[in-house]
């Protein structure tokens, strides 16, 4: 098999309530088969169930001056050191002892929520990228994050209406 992208979990994040920050977990946390962060308000039987984001796009928010940190976009795996935004659909990663598939990348914003108005941007809606959990495991900070096999542009998980609210919005 050729090289596919690498790079490393930075920070795993949690919290028990939507439209907020998550918290980092120093000692990381569970990824549950089929559910998504152990403890995370977001987990469940959907295609949304762990959502990951570059540190290299929160350094871009911060760069704008906009005082964040790890977890602040309500991001479960902060990664470092791969482009997420290049994967295509489909995409399967071993994060830790985690396996999950690629199932959306960025959200369609409603309203402005609790991370842009803490933030002052959501950078999320652009640049988060969301994953199913084909198989649960251990995440913690450092554990490297492998991509095992290309998508072909295609999620079985994701809801075409998913796809075409995306679709509409950009």
């Amino acid at each position: 098999m050729e090289n596919l992208a690498a790079g490393s979990v930075r920070s795993v994040n949690v919290s028990r309530c939507k439209g907020g920050r998550k918290t980092p977990c120093a000692n990381g946390a569970t990824i549950e088969e089929n559910r998504g962060m152990a403890g995370d308000a977001h987990a469940g039987d959907w295609h949304r169930q762990v959502s990951l984001l570059a540190w290299e796009s929160i350094e871009k928010a911060r760069a704008m001056g906009l005082d964040v940190a790890e977890g602040d976009f309500a991001e479960n795996v902060t990664t470092e050191g791969i482009d997420l935004l290049s994967l295509p659909l489909g995409t399967r990663l071993r994060v830790g002892g985690a396996v999950l598939e690629l199932s959306q990348i960025g959200k369609v914003c409603h309203t402005k929520c609790a991370i842009y108005h803490l933030a002052g941007d959501c950078i999320f809606p652009r640049e988060g990228v969301f994953f199913v959990a084909l198989e649960g495991g251990e995440v913690k900070p450092g554990d490297p994050v492998q991509v095992i096999a290309l998508g072909d542009g295609t999620c079985a998980h994701t809801p075409p209406e998913a796809l075409e609210e995306l679709a509409a919005a950009r």
